[in-house]
């Protein structure tokens, strides 16, 4: 019999196979994150497309495609990390403030971009301070998140929106 009970056991443990791998772990701050940063994005790839119409410098047109290129592919990638966590795509009304969230771009310095005269300097102003409060969330991700994916993510946000802004102050001095 105990050679029966042993065989059976073995069976079952073959036939059911290795454990489900145990999904990495995501906290409020995570969601937090990636739901402000889709808004955020959101605003970035508006100034970015903006910047793209009206820019001469070759350079500067080149960055702002690239910029709006990038973040609607992040856009697209953080709104399925939000869908497979079972999360809103949106945070509750108010939530931004409670969680030391930076103000968002004011639509009408947007608008007023699109109307400037000479929309370059404007623009690069725009995108600096955009880019800086892209590298503070993700900043804060990288300390307070617990998703190993959205916290090596975060990470190169904050190093590549530092090289954008890099890139602008130097366009800027010339």
């Amino acid at each position: 019999m105990r050679y029966v009970l042993a065989a059976l056991g073995l069976l079952l443990t073959v036939a059911c196979g290795p454990g489900e791998a145990a999904a990495p772990p995501v906290n409020a701050d995570d969601v937090m994150f990636v739901q402000m940063m889709v808004q955020h994005h959101r605003q970035g790839i508006e100034i970015a497309k903006v910047g793209a119409d009206r820019a001469t410098t070759p350079e500067l047109r080149t960055l702002t495609e690239a910029i709006a290129a990038t973040q609607q592919s992040e856009v697209e990638m953080m709104l399925r990390w939000l869908h497979a966590w079972g999360q809103p795509l949106t945070p509750p009304d108010g939530a931004h403030d409670h969680h030391g969230g930076l103000p968002e771009t004011e639509q009408k310095k947007i608008d007023a971009l699109r109307k400037a005269k000479d929309p370059e300097p404007e623009l690069m102003a725009l995108l600096i301070a955009h880019q800086g409060d892209a590298a503070r969330m993700a900043g804060t991700e990288v300390l307070d998140g617990a998703n190993p994916e959205v916290m090596r993510w975060a990470a190169q946000v904050q190093a590549s929106r530092r090289e954008q802004i890099e890139q602008l102050r130097k366009l800027l001095e010339r």
